[in-house]
């Protein structure tokens, strides 16, 4: 097959309103679990002790590797089950095999979408609320660092809620704040336990 009939199904896939609404749901959640984790793992290296923010990174990137690889496979095998569960009760109300079918292969096409967009999120996320610790040393403080990293995240958390609100048509700045909220309690939390 060549490259130009690959992006044309991908265009035919991408203009399907149900795969952009599922790769959606999939990037922000995917996307908000990588940043209350990156959150998470900030402030636990901060007080436990860590005085260096690129040894926090490294940390939070083995958290990436973990979520991203997770979105990926997880993502990947959740649609593999419901296409192949789709294509089934379509052949049975059609009577005929659909394998190596148009059909098959733009429910391929959208597999694929959706696993990218389930590992995008939380890579996309933690990379962002790890920035201002790569700076610890250079222009902040290992302290500011991590506040500088709760900020992102909860500013990155307050994005979602935006955008949430304006495919759903709320009030963007009460979803900014629900979303934005999140990253402070897990900063508290963490804060708070034992240890």
């Amino acid at each position: 097959m060549t490259m130009g009939a690959r992006l044309d199904r991908l265009r035919r896939v991408l203009e399907k309103e149900q795969v952009r609404s599922i790769s959606r749901r999939y990037f922000i959640a995917n996307g908000f679990d990588g940043t209350l984790t990156s959150i998470g793992v900030v402030v636990g290296a901060y007080l436990s002790g860590i005085g260096e923010g690129l040894t926090a990174v490294a940390i939070g990137l083995g958290a990436a590797v973990g979520l991203g690889t997770s979105g990926v496979w997880s993502v990947w095998e959740i649609e593999r089950a419901e296409a192949l569960a789709d294509q089934q009760r379509l052949e049975r109300a059609m009577l005929t095999d659909l394998k190596d079918t148009r059909v098959q292969r733009e429910n391929r096409a959208a597999q694929i979408v959706h696993a990218i967009a389930s590992a995008t999120g939380p890579l996309l996320a933690i990379g962002l609320t790890l920035v201002p610790l790569t700076l610890e040393g250079i222009v902040f403080s290992m302290l500011q660092a991590v506040l500088a990293s709760i900020a992102v995240g909860v500013l990155l958390l307050a994005t979602f809620g935006i955008y949430l609100a304006s495919i759903s048509r709320q009030r963007w700045y009460v979803a900014a704040v629900r979303m934005g909220l999140a990253g402070i309690v897990v900063a508290g939390i963490n804060v708070l336990l034992p240890g």
